[in-house]
């Protein structure tokens, strides 16, 4: 009896001690510091609604140089957010990111995205290293008001959007901002005219040696030039800011950019009709393409002891309400398959979204060493393509060359 007691003491006595274990830790660096508010309450919300995990996220300033000196010490949190860009590439390169193949939800994630994630690898290798979670989409955002007042329609085609900004010109009307002071700001229409024309892998062709940048370029380069005669005088005198500011207050009826302008363009006129469609590169009607790539993905560290901690923080944060959530504060677009509502003011783009027809940024592909869009700014000033497209193919060789090794070899072995 006594001893049927004391086992029974023991018994209550584990249970009690497993029922008060500690959690599991799971640690979250995410990139998008001007998100954080709503980070910080989706881990409230899941720390609420999880005893076994404490989940704690953080939105440090400048994070890829902090993530890149972490990793440095081996001091790795379990997993990140970042963005589809040559920093996923160097980190899935260097093998910090699990595979997470086996993974249930990627079965939700629409195919696009994961075909992008896997044109950002340097060498074809199996498995999948990142899970999409929302993305960007660019072109053409353009006032409600305006194009209503002057009964213009959508251009589906390079030629019809010439003729708009021309009426547009016509009625005495500035058809574009620019904002060309801020390098980055030149990239918005030439990855929006890219995916139109120039391969989706055209990075990786060059680095095989199929193709030149100044054959598959000069189209895109030219047309991003033709676009300068209906933008603002002396455009690289005005900053993004100043572009965003202008274009709240009717000063101009489209600005080429992407979905990403949205927040601030309204905090200058919150009443502004704002509407957007895709940037018709092609001569073709049908030719046209969404500029859209992952703005962020959540990557399972290799290092991480508790991946199926971390398979049930990827479950809360794919839930639909969670990433409605984030949509609605956001003004973001789903990666994920579902009835999702976006802002009305990505109507023009949504039959390429819900249809998967888009193609990622191409600067996603550049190395930050290369200054692309500083060489697209001084070609847009200077107007030299010949030059302009002879030095992106120099540069790209220099500061590529490790890349275009390991492709060879890898070609080479197969």
């Amino acid at each position: 009896m006594r001893r049927k007691l004391i086992f029974s003491l023991l018994v209550v006595i584990f249970m009690a001690s497993c029922a008060w274990a500690a959690p599991i830790e799971i640690e979250l660096v995410q990139y998008k510091p001007e998100a954080f508010r709503i980070f910080d309450a989706l881990a409230e919300k899941f720390n609420k609604t999880h005893t076994n995990i404490h989940l704690t996220i953080s939105s440090p300033n400048e994070p890829v140089t902090i993530l890149k000196t972490r990793f440095i010490r081996e001091n790795y949190p379990d997993m990140i957010g970042i963005g589809g860009d040559m920093n996923y590439s160097n980190f899935q390169d260097a093998e910090l990111l699990a595979d997470v193949s086996n993974y249930r939800g990627l079965a939700k994630i629409k195919k696009a995205y994961i075909d992008i994630l896997e044109g950002l690898e340097f060498v074809p290798t199996p498995g999948v290293f990142g899970v999409p979670f929302m993305a960007n989409a660019a072109g053409v955002l353009y006032n409600k008001e305006i194009f209503d007042a002057h009964g213009w329609t959508i251009p589906e085609s390079w030629p019809e959007f010439i003729k708009l900004c021309e009426d547009i010109k016509a009625a005495g009307i500035r058809p574009l901002y620019s904002g060309y002071k801020d390098t980055w700001t030149t990239l918005a229409p030439w990855n929006a005219l890219a995916v139109d024309l120039a391969p989706a892998d055209v990075c990786q062709q060059v680095n095989m040696g199929k193709t030149t940048f100044a054959k598959e370029y000069r189209e895109i380069a030219e047309k991003t030039y033709a676009l300068l005669q209906y933008a603002e005088e002396g455009p690289f005198a005005y900053s993004y800011n100043d572009a965003c500011t202008a274009f709240a207050r009717g000063e101009s009826a489209m600005f080429a950019i992407g979905n990403y302008a949205i927040p601030q363009i309204l905090s200058v006129n919150p009443d502004l009709k704002i509407d957007s469609f895709v940037m018709p590169g092609s001569d073709d009607p049908n030719g046209q393409t969404l500029n859209s790539g992952v703005d962020i993905m959540f990557c399972v560290m290799e290092a991480c002891p508790n991946k199926e901690a971390a398979y049930e923080v990827l479950d809360f944060l794919l839930d639909p309400e969670n990433i409605q959530f984030y949509v609605d504060d956001q003004n973001s677009v789903p990666c994920q398959v579902g009835e999702f509502k976006l802002t009305p003011m990505l109507d023009g783009m949504k039959k390429y979204i819900d249809a998967g027809k888009m193609a990622d940024y191409q600067d996603h592909h550049y190395p930050s060493e290369m200054a692309v869009d500083a060489q697209i700014q001084t070609y847009l000033i200077q107007g030299d393509v010949n030059a302009f497209l002879e030095k992106f193919d120099k540069d790209w060789i220099r500061y590529n060359r490790d890349i275009i090794s390991k492709l060879q070899k890898y070609n080479a072995s197969r």
